[in-house]
């Protein structure tokens, strides 16, 4: 789509009833991120109250029928994605707008790529908007959804706001609590009506200043709806935006005290005194408050990273666990035991429940799961694994589940009969589980979907590694609402991990893995065989999961990075590797993890039989290029003595190098010789032996990359600084410090 342009949501699909719409960027440095929100407008273009106002803080409609589900990750890094459910809409609700901000400084200019799609129920993409013209602000409208005789629509918009999150929702009609003096420019307000169908938010008080942008991104509370504490939403809106600007705002039911984690943002007085306060809906009483209580929130509960101290006589004493694994002999018993742990602890578990079926479009609500269920089809009856059921409003939402350990792999017709029983229920998805890692634009099975059905489901996969993943995250960063919680993930956590269960994750490069290394070794590997591309695909499968099990341990997002543009066919990129690998027998990825000073390169060399990993950090803003040797080597006191460090030197590339045991005594040996030579950074690298067995066994080839990966990170990236400010341009003289 283009901007300003519009389509009916029926012409695109006959399952439009409910619809996800993906927001996504990227970002050159790997830091930038933005809040998405959506408001819930009626025929004057205004919210009905503060609850029509959802966000990060608020994220579901009292009605359900918006829901924010978090991010998910993408080949491409991540997407933010929104359930609508436009048949619960409100009648007295005409728009839904679909915006978001960034925080502090931060600008859209900053990000790349920013987009937005929209798929129908069953996962299937409607429509595509691209904005290629955010320039410098702090909020953007991306699209609106809404109706036209009877009948629901979507909107390009791609208008910005200058003033962020705070003057977005003034525009829309959330309250300003301020003193008639104070109020900011309002012609601003008109920014707003340029691509709406209507300029009613033109004679909107104004918009608030910059200083609405500072501290977005802390998080007030997690809460769904009326939030955790029982306050109406209104209050969670206040405390939001008392977040942006980190200063008191007075509100009803919350009191008004200074952010403790957040500097305040260097903004005009007029602009703090001008922060939305959450207006009341109709007929609820004001009541005062007191203005210096402290806003309190639920504990999280996280268990200890250490083991704790074991009161056993000896190794051979095991602890007793809740799910029990010793006695699994078969396939058969491994699945159904595994899908019964899964589903109960989701069951038991909100937070991890909700955590695992949001991106599939399940709602927020009661969740139920069952086994070994019955389902009338063809000449005899049906079994899948597992149902997973959520109650919200009053409407129900179902999953068949089918499941595979080991390195069993999913059969297309068993999958394809629940696609169809599904379809004849009315239920919503089916959901495949298994040590497979799903692929962009490589479906594991193949279904056949019959169009002429009305009611469309959706097919969703789930690998093991990830059930792993979001269980860790919880238990060991994030937390839970209380001790049971935990120590039910804790016992799941080890079921997975456990040699008996079958729930490892990826752990076989496929058949074609020997005969491709073999043609690699003896140069028979030719041009365009069809079992390198079965390597390549294996390859991304590893380092997809590589990142899960490092982000679950760091309690960081790991993502892989593509070089590829967006849009481009998996396929044609996934060939391109596959040629690199005939003729040059390497392996390689990227990683970006949060909160490092560069991107974890892989490379796997099948010819000489070893794993690289490595980093390139950029050279600081200031000082001098011995000083930032020196400190470089003291930083990496405790790093392995064979690492090896590498200048690199403007307009030439590589510089002088050697092992960081040579380098210790003399840091000086990796200044360039030339001192008109311009160091732009560094390349830190640690090289080990490649395993050749397509398993997961000890020498296997999975094992000594996740190593390898574990291994670099936690002997050195640790060490490193944080991202930091790119060096001075060239031919300006650094400043001494």
């Amino acid at each position: 789509m283009v901007k300003g342009s519009n389509v009916a949501l029926a012409a695109l699909s006959e399952d439009a009833g409910s619809v996800i719409v993906g927001l996504s960027w990227t970002s050159p440095t790997g830091e930038g991120d933005a809040d998405v929100s959506v408001l819930l407008l009626d025929a004057n273009g205004k919210v009905r109250s503060d609850a029509d106002f959802c966000f990060y803080n608020n994220p579901v409609a009292a009605d359900g029928s918006v829901q924010l589900l978090g991010k998910t990750p993408t080949r491409d890094g991540s997407e933010d994605r929104i359930g609508f459910d436009l048949t619960a809409v409100a009648p007295d609700v005409d728009r839904l707008v679909v915006a978001a901000s960034r925080y502090a400084a931060a600008r859209f200019g900053d990000l790349e790529d920013l987009q937005v799609t929209l798929a129908d129920s069953s996962g299937e993409r409607l429509l595509r908007y691209a904005i290629d013209d955010a320039g410098e602000v702090a909020a953007i409208i991306f699209g609106e959804l809404y109706r036209r005789g009877g009948e629901w629509k979507f909107r390009a918009v791609g208008q910005g706001y200058a003033s962020g999150l705070a003057g977005l929702a003034t525009d829309f009609g959330v309250d300003i609590d301020d003193d008639a003096g104070e109020a900011v420019d309002a012609g601003e307000a008109a920014d707003a009506a340029d691509t709406t169908e209507a300029a009613d938010a033109a004679d909107a008080t104004g918009h608030v200043g910059d200083a609405g942008n500072a501290g977005q991104a802390g998080v007030v509370a997690n809460t769904r709806g009326a939030g955790d504490d029982g306050r109406p939403a209104g209050d969670a809106v206040a405390g939001a935006v008392r977040r942006e600007t980190g200063t008191a705002v007075p509100a009803p039911d919350l009191p008004a005290v200074p952010a403790p984690d957040l500097p305040a943002a260097p903004a005009p007085r007029a602009a703090l005194d001008a922060v939305p306060a959450p207006r009341r809906s109709e007929g609820e009483a004001a009541r005062p408050v007191p203005a210096d209580r402290p806003r309190t929130a639920k504990k999280k509960v996280t268990l200890p990273a250490g083991p704790k101290k074991s009161l056993a006589e000896n190794d051979s004493w095991r602890e007793a666990r809740l799910f029990p694994v010793s006695a699994l002999k078969s396939d058969r018993d491994r699945e159904t035991r595994a899908t019964s742990v899964l589903l109960s602890v989701m069951a038991q578990v909100p937070e991890f429940g909700r955590r695992l079926t949001a991106a599939f479009g399940a709602p927020a609500g009661r969740m139920e799961t069952f086994t070994e269920v019955s389902l009338p089809h063809g000449d005899g009856p049906r079994r899948p694994d597992g149902v997973i059921r959520v109650e919200r409003a009053g409407k129900l939402w179902t999953a068949l589940v089918e499941t595979k350990t080991n390195g069993n792999a999913l059969r297309a017709e068993q999958v394809q009969a629940y696609m169809d029983i599904a379809a004849r229920r009315g239920y919503e998805a089916v959901i495949t589980l298994s040590n497979d890692v799903a692929l962009e634009g490589t479906p594991l099975v193949e279904v056949k979907v019959d169009r002429r059905r009305k009611h469309k489901v959706a097919l969703w996969h789930l690998s093991w590694a990830e059930v792993a993943h979001q269980a860790q995250m919880l238990i060991r960063h994030e937390g839970v609402g209380n001790g049971a919680h935990a120590w039910l993930l804790e016992e799941l956590l080890h079921y997975l991990q456990h040699e008996n269960s079958g729930c490892h994750g990826f752990q076989n490069m496929g058949p074609a893995w020997v005969p491709v290394r073999n043609g690699i070794d003896d140069e028979t590997l030719c041009h365009g065989d069809p079992r390198a591309l079965e390597v390549v695909e294996s390859w991304e499968r590893l380092v997809r999961q590589v990142c899960l099990r490092l982000g679950g341990e760091l309690g960081q997002r790991v993502l892989p990075v593509q070089r590829a543009r967006r849009g481009t066919d998996p396929g044609i990129r996934r060939g391109a590797l596959a040629d690199q690998l005939c003729a040059e027998g390497r392996l390689q990825a990227e990683l970006r993890i949060d909160g490092t000073p560069g991107v974890l390169a892989i490379g796997a060399d099948l010819r000489t039989g070893r794993v690289r990993t490595s980093i390139e950090i950029p050279a600081p803003a200031q000082g001098y290029p011995l000083s930032w040797a020196k400190r470089l080597v003291r930083r990496l006191a405790d790093a392995p003595a064979d690492l090896h460090v590498e200048t690199l030197v403007e307009g030439e590339g590589k510089g002088p190098r050697g092992t960081l045991e040579r380098l210790r005594p003399e840091p000086g040996d990796l200044l360039p010789k030339s001192a008109d030579s311009s160091i732009t950074g560094f390349r830190l690298s640690l090289v080990k032996g490649m395993g050749s067995g397509r398993g997961n066994a000890e020498s296997g080839f999975i094992r000594s990359v996740d190593d390898a990966v574990h291994r670099f990170y936690s002997t050195v990236v640790v060490h490193l600084d944080g991202p930091a400010a790119r060096r001075t341009p060239s031919g300006q003289r650094p400043v001494p410090v």
